[in-house]
């Protein structure tokens, strides 16, 4: 099946994985909505960029992911949604006794409720297409976990856990739920971390990448936002059919340990 003409929104995707979904989207001939909290030219531009290079629909639309409301009314905003991709999300790093309880809310409620009121919402689109495909952009630590990141593992989980649901709900239809679980990801925000961990580790680029950094990730290497789009743009594809309710982990061994 042809992926031209069909409609794809991406939550959190003005940079960073949700963006390399977007770019590979586009690419691919598929109209994009791209999304995130803020409403700034440079969101607008860069929508205008993206169907500029690819000769497909590309529009921003301005949500609040920590909003049922606002999740809903994206989709509904967007008009169709035949590929819904889950990205959005936040991180807050604290033991538990001290985790501020505003963070636990905001993340949950971004992380993981988000994509429930999303997919809620575009579920019906799909049906009435006749064709849908659910990618929630989990985590490793989705499947395994990391001491104070209580919140972030628990939304990723749950996110994981949906995951299953959909596709079981959606088991008889031309519908599938997967989710995605990234290691560590070369992002824009990851690439502001290294200076801080060459500091205070008292180490070099090389050294703090690999042993801090990555310490977890076996490969050593991050993986790319390219490489996620690849593997979401694979789960739209024909071969992809009667993959749904499972994780593919794009973490360079992470969860193999």
């Amino acid at each position: 099946m042809s992926l031209q003409g069909k409609t794809a929104v991406v939550t959190g995707s003005n940079s960073g994985i949700g963006l390399g979904v977007a770019r590979s989207f586009a690419a691919a001939g598929l109209n994009v909505v791209l999304n995130s909290y803020t409403d700034d030219k440079a969101d607008h531009a860069l929508a205008e960029e993206l169907a500029t290079a690819h000769g497909v629909d590309v529009r921003y639309i301005q949500a609040d992911m920590s909003k049922g409301k606002e999740a809903r009314a994206l989709i509904e905003k967007a008009g169709a949604c035949d590929v819904l991709v889950n990205n959005a999300g936040i991180q807050h790093v604290a033991g538990i006794d001290e985790f501020p309880a505003d963070k636990w809310d905001a993340i949950i409620a971004i992380n993981m409720s988000s994509a429930f009121h999303t997919t809620a919402a575009a579920l019906p689109m799909m049906r009435e297409a006749g064709w849908g495909r659910v990618i929630n952009i989990a985590s490793a630590h989705g499947l395994t976990a990391s001491p104070y990141k209580s919140a972030y593992v628990a939304a990723k989980h749950g996110v994981v856990g949906m995951t299953k649901v959909v596709a079981l709900e959606t088991a008889e239809e031309p519908i599938t739920a997967n989710a995605i679980c990234p290691g560590y990801v070369m992002t824009p925000l990851v690439e502001e971390q290294i200076p801080d961990t060459m500091k205070k580790y008292d180490m070099d680029r090389e050294t703090a990448i690999r042993e801090v950094l990555l310490t977890r990730q076996p490969s050593k290497e991050f993986a790319t936002t390219d490489q996620l789009g690849g593997t979401a743009l694979f789960l739209c594809s024909d071969h992809a059919a009667q993959i749904t309710g499972t994780t593919i982990s794009v973490d360079g061994g992470w969860t193999a340990l």
